[in-house]
C-alpha cells in the first residue's frame, strides 16, 4: 500500500459495536465528492425463521491481510480516496450492524462501485462465518458469494469427508439482496 493510501481496517471483538460516524468520519476529505455507504444487519426472519442474532467467528490475521488487499484491489480499479472496513465478532442482535464500509471518492461512480466490490469481495473470500441463530436452533451459513465464486473456478464437485456432493446454485427469480439459493446434494441423496 502506498504511503498516500488512507486504509482503515478493522475487526472488533465480541460486543464491540460498530461505531458508524467514525468511519464515515474517516473517510471525509474537502476532495470527496462522495462518500458511498454499506451497512450490513441483522434481519428478524430468514425464510420463515425467527432470527434472534447472527454470530461471526474469524481468523483475524488473514482477515484482516485479505480486508487489506481488497482495498488495495478497490484502489486500482477506482479513484479513491479513502476507505473504512469495520466488521463485528461475536453476537450481533437484529437490527445492528455487523459489517460497514465507507468508500470516499472525487466522483459518485468511483465511491458506489468501489463500495459494492468490497462488500462483495468480504463476502465472497474473507475467513470470517456466520452462524444464524432462529428462535428454534441455529445455522451455520456459507456466503453464496464464496460458493458461487468457487464454481466460477470451476470446482463445481468436491470431494468432502470422501463423499462426492454437489452445490446447486438457484437464481431467485425476484430481485433479491441474497442473490442465490443454495442446496448441496449428497450423493446418495441424487435422483
Amino acid at each position: 500500500m502506498a504511503s498516500e493510501d488512507k486504509d482503515l481496517v478493522e475487526i472488533l471483538e465480541e460486543h464491540n459495536k460498530i461505531d458508524i460516524a467514525k468511519y464515515i468520519n474517516y473517510v471525509s476529505a474537502p476532495q470527496a465528492g462522495a462518500i458511498a455507504t454499506f451497512s450490513g444487519t441483522t434481519r428478524d426472519t430468514f425464510e420463515g425463521k425467527t432470527v434472534l442474532e447472527l454470530r461471526y467467528e474469524a481468523y483475524v490475521p488473514m482477515a484482516l491481510r485479505c480486508m487489506k488487499s481488497i482495498c488495495s484491489s478497490a484502489r486500482s480499479s477506482w479513484n479513491l480516496l479513502a476507505i473504512a472496513v469495520a466488521h463485528c465478532l461475536g453476537p450481533v442482535p437484529v437490527r445492528e450492524t455487523s459489517v460497514f464500509i465507507a468508500v470516499s471518492a472525487v466522483h459518485r461512480a468511483d465511491a458506489l462501485d468501489a463500495c459494492k466490490f468490497v462488500i462483495d469481495e468480504i463476502k465472497a473470500s474473507v475467513p470470517i462465518w456466520k452462524k444464524e441463530v432462529y428462535s428454534n436452533g441455529e445455522v451455520w451459513k456459507e456466503n453464496t458469494e464464496f460458493l458461487e465464486r468457487r464454481l466460477d473456478l470451476g470446482k463445481k464437485d468436491e470431494i468432502w469427508n470422501e463423499k462426492e456432493i454437489e452445490v446447486e446454485v438457484e437464481r431467485h427469480t425476484r430481485k433479491s439482496c441474497c442473490g442465490a439459493k443454495v442446496k448441496v446434494i449428497e450423493e446418495g441423496d441424487k435422483k
